[in-house]
């Protein structure tokens, strides 16, 4: 029985150390516990890292907090606005004829009314035509901070031009007499259709001399290894598994040399899937690796002021004159 009895102890010992570096590690990934400064950015030569103090400022699907988003109105109305924004960031999907138009969902449903027009549910882009979907409103469903949808209910010549489905051509040459805007772009497709998208992206910035005004990223590995593949010279951030590979090496201080990494971004949120990746420890190390670090989808004006203290080199937001106003020059 002594024996038992010793065995029982030993186990109970074993358990509550691995309970104690269980609940240690949770804590780790969980919280911010460096208390460290962000580093200097003085010897980085990456563009999107900010050597200002400040993070810049993105607007989150074109301002979609203000304006129905991915539209030509939204962007308008950045662009036009006392406030300013330093990086636009919006999503893409290729049409059945292989048009590149902005859209976040996988369907148009939640921002127009093509279940109206087409008669069903789920209608996605790879179905119809840019012709097709140039009858759409896509403010339809655009809820402004009054509870109000100012939009709802346009139809046919009714729609302005500017709530119709909006060409990545077409939202370039709107901004040409607005500034050298930077970019932020998602691929929504996948496999395939995933990679005539990355085609045609580099297609548009390769003629309009932009390489280096935009990075693009992708949920869609096999995405990424084809970007890497065929156009090495397209800025690019870091895909999911990227992210979590350079997380852990920052948590365990493992840096890398130079050429490790094939991204110049981090476009992560602060803390998703229980890790936290707001901190100053995954900031510093990205720096150290030239790597900027933008955070979204930030619409706490709090979560944003402590991104920025933690060194973030964007914030995404759906509301970028919130942004704005919290980072311009002269405010605290």
């Amino acid at each position: 029985m002594k024996g038992w009895k010793k065995a029982l102890v030993i186990v109970g010992i074993v358990l509550a150390v691995l309970a104690v570096l269980a609940l240690a590690l949770y804590l780790t990934v969980t919280h911010d516990w460096s208390g460290a400064a962000p580093v200097s950015v003085a010897g980085c030569d990456n563009p999107y890292i900010s050597h200002t103090g400040r993070p810049m400022v993105s607007a989150h699907r074109s301002g979609g907090g203000i304006a129905p988003e991915n539209t030509l109105a939204a962007f308008r109305n950045v662009a036009e606005a006392d406030f300013q924004v330093d990086i636009f960031e919006f999503d893409l999907a290729l049409t059945k004829d292989d048009e590149l138009i902005l859209l976040h969902d996988e369907t148009l449903d939640r921002t127009s009314d093509a279940p109206e027009v087409f008669g069903h549910t789920d209608v996605k882009p790879a179905d119809h035509t840019y012709e097709e979907l140039r009858a759409l409103n896509m403010g339809e469903n655009f809820v402004n901070e009054a509870g109000e949808t100012p939009y709802r209910g346009l139809r046919g010549e009714d729609i302005p031009e500017d709530l119709r489905v909006l060409r990545l051509e077409d939202l370039f040459d709107f901004l040409d007499g607005y500034g050298e805007y930077r970019f932020i772009i998602e691929i929504k497709d996948e496999g395939e259709r995933g990679f005539r998208a990355a085609d045609r992206i580099y297609e548009v910035l390769k003629a309009r001399d932009m390489l280096s005004r935009a990075i693009i990223g992708t949920f869609h590995g096999e995405v990424t290894e084809y970007m890497d593949k065929t156009y090495p010279d397209m800025l690019r951030s870091a895909g999911v598994m990227e992210v979590v590979t350079l997380y852990f090496y920052s948590l365990l201080g493992i840096d890398q040399p130079e050429g490790f990494y094939h991204f110049v971004a981090l476009q992560i949120p602060d803390e998703d899937y229980v890790v936290k990746l707001g901190t100053t420890r995954l900031v510093n190390y990205a720096h150290r690796h030239n790597i900027a670090v933008q955070y979204w989808t930030i619409n706490d004006p709090a979560l944003a002021a402590d991104l920025a203290s933690k060194g973030a080199d964007a914030i995404m937001s759906d509301y970028p004159d919130m942004i704005y106003e919290l980072f311009k020059e002269g405010t605290s």
